[in-house]
């Protein structure tokens, strides 16, 4: 099986350049443990400063809470923004890989938590859903207009990448001009085909880790703000869908799981990125299906770079490890990718205007 998936062939001199080809660690050539070792293997930042927690008030009854690695002069550095995936927070392990990589190379981290993560239950009456990029948005224009960020990229792994790559969809050509870069990893582009997946048999243990961590944010939530939710059915509910067609569709008035999984799909205006941007996913990722990403509407979208690796899990992406990296390769691709388009755009600045911006 081919390590990579182009576009095409006139597009593939270009994008070797860019991107790393990815080789897993011996041990881990099979996407289940791929995955599970992501999830489990403990790891230390010791040259990641201390985070400084902000809050985002998002709507009327709704706050975020992020965690910030700010450079000196933050006005005069970029910045990119990370989301985390389903029952995940600012403390995943990608999160904290992700901000010492790009701290050390001079950026700015914004690790955001979404609704009701990381502990934040009682920051927000609400739910979240997987294609709810309001609160990114809100978070990256307020970097830009309050805080003087000059470059910003936001970056996702799965359910964060549906929703870096939706937002970055909705912004289409009308984006800000310091949102120069988005990034996804193991997105679930296409929600109700990940779902479906994720019903398989081999995939119970997953089935059963989310719905577990579902079901305990609710029991969380409801201490918080008693009897807003009937938690009557928790214990009826065993799968994804059934979670979402008891909770998350009827909130945000979708009609079920279905119609929610399809709306909230960055499948749907993906076409429409105008914002360089890198997806990497993999063949034997459990739950992603690498069928979307061969779809035209991203194939042939010149502003996409789509990487499909034949190894790699669900936001695994772990090769061999050397004294100066840690073989968390998905990683540093981002770091990379964020750097060039930043810099790009910092030279096309300084030919143009005059004036530079350190990133």
């Amino acid at each position: 099986m081919r390590e990579f998936y182009y576009r095409s062939l006139r597009r593939r001199a270009r994008y070797d350049r860019g991107v790393d080809r990815f080789v897993p660690r011996a041990s881990l050539r099979n996407g289940h443990r791929m995955t599970l070792f992501g999830w489990g293997n403990p790891r230390y930042f010791p040259n990641l400063p201390p985070a400084v927690s902000r809050y985002f008030d998002v709507e009327r009854d709704a706050r975020v809470l992020a965690h910030c690695h700010w450079q000196r002069r933050p006005w005069e550095h970029g910045a990119i923004v990370l989301l985390h995936g389903l029952n995940a927070s600012s403390d995943a392990h990608y999160m904290r890989g992700i901000a010492a990589k790009a701290f050390a190379r001079g950026l700015s981290v914004v690790r955001l938590n979404q609704r009701n993560c990381g502990g934040t239950e009682h920051l927000s009456a609400g739910l979240f859903h997987s294609g709810l990029t309001a609160d990114a948005r809100l978070v990256i224009e307020q970097l830009m207009a309050i805080d003087g960020i000059p470059a910003i990229a936001v970056a996702g792994y799965s359910l964060g990448g549906n929703l870096a790559l939706k937002l970055a969809a909705e912004y289409g050509a009308a984006r800000p001009a310091a949102f120069q870069a988005a990034a996804a990893v193991s997105p679930i582009i296409e929600i109700g085909e990940c779902v479906r997946a994720l019903e398989r048999r081999g995939n119970f243990i997953y089935q059963w880790n989310f719905v577990r961590e579902l079901k305990k944010r609710m029991r969380r939530k409801d201490r918080f703000h008693p009897g807003r939710f009937d938690l009557s059915r928790l214990n009826t509910i065993h799968t994804v869908r059934e979670f979402d067609d008891a909770y998350t569709a009827p909130h945000f008035g979708f009609k079920n799981a279905d119609d929610y999984y399809f709306r909230a799909s960055a499948m749907r205006i993906v076409d429409r990125i105008r914002v360089p941007t890198l997806i990497i996913t993999a063949e034997d990722d459990p739950f992603v299906p690498s069928r979307p990403f061969r779809d035209p509407k991203v194939t042939r979208n010149p502003a996409i770079e789509v990487c499909v690796c034949e190894h790699g899990g669900h936001c695994g992406f772990v090769g061999p490890s050397t004294p100066g990296d840690d073989g968390y390769w998905a990683e540093r691709q981002i770091v990379d990718f964020v750097m060039r388009q930043f810099e790009i755009s910092r030279a096309a600045v300084v030919n143009h205007e005059g004036t530079t911006i350190t990133t």
